[in-house]
């Protein structure tokens, strides 16, 4: 009998623990934004486009323009369970150019710095969704054609 109850006590602790450990949070981390000790080197005014690439690396974006400004961006989401990811930490450090080419801003922004920005998303109406289960069974029934079983 009690052989029965610890095996029973065993596969219940066994089971809370595999729960507990699936429902953790993973955190996945995206971009590069340089460190403070790095960019301590730059000298606004002084340096150019090609000692910020040599100090502290290629940006991850640029300006619209070969010339545009630099833009490091560094997300951190986390992931929990069933839930939509959440991105809990984004640093965008922004370095402006003037036009010879020497640094004429850096700026570091974080979420609290953000707005939302709603982003519209335009989808295809699809046929699926006015038809029923029993419908769509139906439907794909009736498209089998027995001619092509017999090649």
């Amino acid at each position: 009998m009690t052989a029965i109850r610890n095996r029973v006590v065993s596969a219940m602790a066994l089971c809370c623990l595999i729960v507990m450990t699936a429902c953790s949070a993973t955190y996945k981390n995206h971009g590069y934004v340089p460190l403070d000790e790095d960019l301590q080197n730059l000298v606004v005014g002084v340096d150019t486009r090609a000692t910020v690439d040599d100090s502290v690396g290629p940006p991850s974006l640029s300006g619209m323009l070969g010339d545009g400004n630099y833009y490091y961006v560094r997300s951190r989401v986390r992931e929990y369970g069933m839930f939509r990811p959440e991105v809990v930490e984004r640093q965008v450090l922004a370095i402006s150019f003037n036009g010879d080419n020497t640094i004429a801003n850096i700026e570091r922004f974080g979420l609290e710095d953000g707005n939302i920005v709603p982003l519209s998303r335009r989808v295809t109406d699809s046929s699926v969704l006015s038809n029923g289960f029993l419908r769509q069974l139906l439907g794909n029934i009736t498209n089998i054609n027995p001619l092509e079983g017999l090649n």
